[in-house]
């Protein structure tokens, strides 16, 4: 089985596209800080299928000194690391003047440093293991402004830039780097907005409704196999033409 890294696989995005890649022949390795009732039954699903395709490894990834012994420990356990992707993220709602300066080095520690690091310990592994694939989560908040959202979009548009630098120094060993650029996805987060709230985004999109979960997780899927070959240091935005 190919390895995949899936970080911030607990719930959400991220568990969609443990999902999916579990699916679909990888053996996943899905990193979040603790194991809940959705990531059990996921496993148990993929177990019925595929034995061993969703295993679930817990660390915190706001811990970047213990980032080398994690990938370290994968690569003993598992093997080769074919695929990362650089899902795990936070984000805290408020008008810059009045975010604690706290939350702002949380935000980008978590979002934009750690995901880094990680990638800098997986991209050696790759490099000495003939290359591999990576795909870093960005968002459509690296391109357009969102009232509230002024440090998130930045650590999203620093992922996307280092997608791109990325991809230009490792392409020549074999490692493609991408990102994609989810909108809003019909997810936990957005059945807590209000209806007005959720007819307003569906309004502002080109085809009048919400990203689900499958349609980033079928983005990614593809970028990491065969299809995407000659496909690097690009961003694919799924966000229903929002940014159309």
């Amino acid at each position: 089985m190919r390895n995949v890294i899936v970080t911030g696989a607990s719930r959400g995005l991220g568990l969609g596209i443990a999902r999916r890649l579990a699916g679909a022949e990888y053996r996943v390795i899905a990193v979040a800080r603790k194991e809940n009732s959705q990531l059990t039954a996921a496993i148990e699903e993929a177990d019925r299928s595929a034995p061993g395709s969703l295993k679930f490894l817990s660390f915190d990834l706001g811990e970047i000194d213990r980032i080398p012994e994690l990938v370290k420990s994968i690569r003993k356990d598992f093997g080769p690391i074919c695929g990362l992707v650089n899902n795990a993220g936070i984000s805290f709602d408020g008008s810059l003047g009045l975010m604690p300066t706290t939350q702002i080095e949380q935000l980008i520690r978590v979002n934009t440093i750690s995901p880094i690091v990680l990638t800098k310990y997986v991209v050696r592994a790759m490099m000495a293991d003939g290359g591999g694939r990576i795909v870093n989560m960005a968002s459509i908040m690296a391109f357009t402004g969102y009232s509230g959202l002024s440090v998130y979009g930045a650590t999203k548009a620093a992922i996307v830039g280092f997608t791109r630098s990325l991809a230009r120094e490792v392409g020549r060993m074999g490692v493609n780097v991408n990102a994609v650029a989810p909108g809003f996805v019909d997810t936990d987060l957005t059945h807590g907005l209000t209806d007005e709230q959720r007819q307003k985004i569906e309004r502002r999109s080109a085809l009048h409704r919400l990203v689900k979960v499958e349609d980033v997780a079928n983005a990614v899927e593809f970028l990491l196999s065969e299809k995407a070959k000659n496909m690097t240091g690009t961003v694919l935005t799924v966000d229903a033409g929002s940014t159309a």
